[in-house]
């Protein structure tokens, strides 16, 4: 349960994208459109969470960490690929409901340091970058990601509001 919400999160963030189809929209759509339907809805988001999926199990840097590994062991991927596609469905604005635990709960115990986060976020922007996902929609799902960072990554510290 540990080890499916880790890599949901490292891929809530995971995981929003469409494959190239998002450049085929109206200049201006994007002001009224959620970032669910600029990424072209669940199938597209799904294919992205497979994607980032298989990436973050082998990755080298992240199979260092004892705790990853022990839990990656004991999860089923295509569960996890279904609770990453229903998390980033539901924080991008569409119609889905994640119904896991919480990023700090779900991380507490795998002690994930800053190079493990970095590594994370390396293989998020590679798969986005597979599905052409254009680059305004890739920083909003970088912040989204960003703002789970406190809840995941051991010290790190929460940015200030300005």
């Amino acid at each position: 349960m540990h080890s499916r919400t880790l890599i949901l999160s490292a891929a809530v963030l995971v995981a929003s994208i469409a494959p190239g189809s998002l450049q085929a929209q109206q200049p201006g759509a994007a002001a009224t459109q959620t970032l669910y339907e600029r990424l072209g809805g669940v199938y597209n988001i799904a294919a992205v969470a497979d994607d980032f999926i298989e990436r973050l199990y082998v990755n080298e840097t992240l199979n260092a960490n004892p705790a990853i590994a022990g839990a990656r062991s004991q999860l089923r991927k295509p569960g996890l690929k279904v609770q990453l596609t229903t998390m980033m469905c539901q924080v991008t604005g569409g119609p889905c409901k994640y119904a896991g635990q919480g990023m700090k709960e779900a991380h507490a115990h795998f002690r994930i340091t800053e190079g493990e986060w970095n590594a994370m976020v390396a293989d998020f922007k590679a798969t986005l970058d597979k599905f052409q996902v254009p680059a305004s929609e890739q920083q909003e799902l970088m912040t989204i990601v960003g703002s789970t960072k406190p809840d995941i990554v051991v010290g790190a510290q929460r940015s200030s509001a300005r």
